[in-house]
């Protein structure tokens, strides 16, 4: 029997703890049987008699010793099942530290009973406010947290417990550059995820705040970014979004003052006057709760998951739209391969995933060109001026939700150096976007990038056919297009009898109108559900696509890919449309087909990620766990998949964008 055995199929795990840690406590285990059972058992060092391991138990043991070793916590100050009298109740929290100078009062309470961080919390808030003690700490071996406990309403995320020679304040005020938030972030160092970390705040003040949650978090993710951006060009500058001892009423004026600048360098996102509405308590509960983690990585994905959680619940998925995983993204980036010198654009950009990872691509072969190498602080760093004049010349994106479109101005912006071109306009309703920029107030930035479009249409004053080179999207699925004004601009309104409908697939007429955004020989990925390449109803759709473009492949995806939100099957269409030069017209020609195996996310919609072969999640060059997928090789760390096979299939067939 090992530790592992013991750890199976339980919900703790050993994955905070380092290899000398765990090896010590195995030097330390016996086999022991006891009333006929055989079990490991461990002289624990605090009650100093054997105690059997359990997976609780392995924590405990874990965390005792890193209390010793890390934190040089004596002995004298630790207790085991520490008695907390609540009302008439007696509890017994797993681990106490006690104060220095009062012996008998809890100075830190660490909980590793409840394995879940909900209820874990809730316990181990029930002992602060019970005996006291200012921190407390939960953990299930796999994850942990730390938290201030500022009164009994309000526990606020600390980056880590005091070292038995500092102070709980030697912790709040230490000053971080951005090296040491890439060295601590809470993302690796805790295995959290900011969709986590935001639903923590909710729990603990956002949810009885009287505030809009998208709004507030939006703005605070504006300010953090905008706070990472500086200091990663100024590594000697330190981080301004932090809590470093400041009263509620300094820190809000901190905080709306770095607000206020990050509108300034960034217009077009909230209005000049827009203010932070929480007060001063909610305020820093939820800056406690972001300022260890590192936004900035190597393509901004750990913003993904916050934005698509926080948007699913406001109006997001009721269109059917869905934000597209960021693995899926990179794969379709890959087969399509676009240049530096080719215009870009997405069509129903949601956060605005498929130009960002598109503007990430380009940057790497400018970059690699240019023998300049990239960091972990890749998207943050200064770029030279072509990686620039790219994504302000050659990159759009359209969507017509208004808060999609500021969560995407906000990531353009960022890697456009201050410029973007995200506009809100209805893709479908092409007539009427004339109209919809004279109406809408759009000054500076958001004109400017209405300006660059029409510069790309195939005819002066005529919004209905562009000539972009690259197009990728992922249209919403859900709900008919009825307007009769509408479906009579396409063909495609038309059924495969060539009379008019009443009604038409929103997905249908965006498949149309993207084809007709592409120039001759350019190229479109898009996500589209699996009926529409199986129905027979559909083979009309089929016959339009195929007159008009060379199927180049087609990507079955999981069914799980874009749970929770649905558990509609998709597909991925690549084509490109005939061209005399790039793509001569061809009557028979192989079409690349694939299917994803490895699911990437569980039935519940929880992303699975690479272990190796102990189990240990493996993580890339950044600190960041992978995504089990099988769409493309990971930096050298995965398999080749997908994207690599069509690769080579594209150079076998003599592709234009392969050539």
């Amino acid at each position: 029997m090992t530790l592992d055995d013991i750890m199976s199929g339980s919900k703790y795990n050993m994955e905070h703890f380092s290899d000398d840690n765990k090896a010590a406590l195995i030097a330390r285990t016996i086999k022991k049987t006891v009333k006929g059972k055989e079990g490991l058992y461990v002289l624990c060092p605090v009650r100093q008699k054997e105690i059997k391991l359990t997976p609780e138990e392995i924590v405990r043991q874990l965390y005792l010793d890193e209390l010793q070793t890390v934190y040089a916590y004596p002995l004298s100050r630790l207790k085991v099942e520490y008695v907390v009298t609540i009302g008439r109740d007696k509890k017994r929290a797993d681990i106490a530290v006690m104060d220095k100078d009062r012996p008998d009062t809890p100075y830190i309470i660490i909980e590793c009973k409840e394995p879940t961080l909900k209820d874990g919390k809730e316990q181990l808030k029930s002992y602060c406010n019970a005996t006291g003690a200012p921190i407390g700490v939960w953990t299930n071996g796999k994850s942990i947290s730390h938290y201030h406990r500022k009164d009994p309403n309000y526990f606020e995320d600390l980056s880590s417990i005091p070292r038995a020679n500092e102070s709980l304040s030697d912790i709040l005020t230490e000053r971080w550059t951005i090296d040491t938030l890439a060295e601590k972030d809470k993302l690796v160092t805790e295995r959290k995820s900011l969709k986590g970390l935001i639903l923590e705040m909710e729990d603990e003040v956002l949810a009885n705040a009287g505030v809009d949650v998208f709004e507030e978090v939006f703005k605070l993710i504006f300010t953090k970014l905008y706070d990472e951006l500086q200091s990663g060009r100024d590594k000697k500058r330190y981080l301004q979004f932090r809590n470093y001892g400041y009263t509620e009423t300094e820190l809000t004026d901190k905080i709306q003052s770095l607000f206020d600048n990050a509108k300034e360098t960034w217009e077009g996102v909230f209005p000049a006057d827009e203010k932070i509405s929480l007060n001063g308590s909610h305020l820093s509960v939820c800056v406690a709760g972001l300022q260890d983690v590192k936004l900035f990585n190597s393509n901004l994905d750990v913003v993904d998951d916050a934005f698509e959680y926080l948007m699913s619940k406001s109006q997001k998925g009721e269109k059917g739209q869905y934000f597209t995983p960021r693995y899926v993204i990179d794969m379709c980036v890959r087969m399509l391969n676009p240049t530096a010198e080719e215009y870009m654009i997405d069509t129903a950009a949601g956060s605005c995933g498929f130009p960002i990872h598109t503007v990430f691509y380009v940057w790497r072969q400018i970059l690699a060109e240019k023998s300049i190498p990239q960091s972990h602080l890749f998207t943050s760093e200064k770029k030279p001026p072509e990686c620039i004049d790219y994504v302000n010349s050659r990159v759009f994106a359209i969507d017509f939700d208004k808060n999609c479109v500021r969560v995407s101005r906000m990531l353009n912006l960022i890697a456009g150096d201050g410029k973007t071109n995200v506009i809100r306009l209805n893709s479908i309703d092409f007539d009427r976007w004339k109209d919809a920029t004279k109406n809408e107030n759009r000054t500076g930035i958001c004109n400017e990038g209405w300006k660059k479009l029409k510069k790309l249409r195939r005819e002066k004053g005529d919004d209905s056919f562009y000539g972009f080179d690259v197009l990728m999207a992922n249209p919403p699925f859900a709900g008919d297009i009825k307007e009769s004004r509408i479906v009579a601009k396409y063909e495609l309104g038309k059924n495969a009898k060539g009379k008019q409908q009443s009604k038409v697939g929103r997905d249908i007429l965006f498949i149309e109108r993207n084809l007709n955004m592409l120039k001759p020989g350019g190229r479109m990925a898009i996500v589209l559900p699996q009926g529409r390449f199986n129905n027979s109803s559909d083979k009309y759709i089929r016959d339009f696509i195929a007159e008009r473009c060379r199927i180049l492949a087609v990507v079955g995806l999981h069914g799980n890919v874009f749970k929770p939100h649905t558990g509609t099957k998709t597909s991925v269409l690549f084509v490109q449309k005939w061209d005399d030069k790039l793509c001569p017209k061809k009557d028979d020609y192989p079409i690349f087909f694939a299917t994803m195996q490895e699911p990437s996310k569980d039935n519940s919609g929880d992303k699975i990620y690479v272990a190796d072969e102990k189990g240990k999640p493996l993580l890339d060059e950044h600190g960041h766990l992978i995504v089990k997928h099988d769409l493309f090789n990971h930096d050298g760390l995965t398999k080749d998949g997908i994207a690599e096979a069509f690769i080579e299939f594209a150079k076998k067939e003599g592709l234009s964008f392969f050539a």
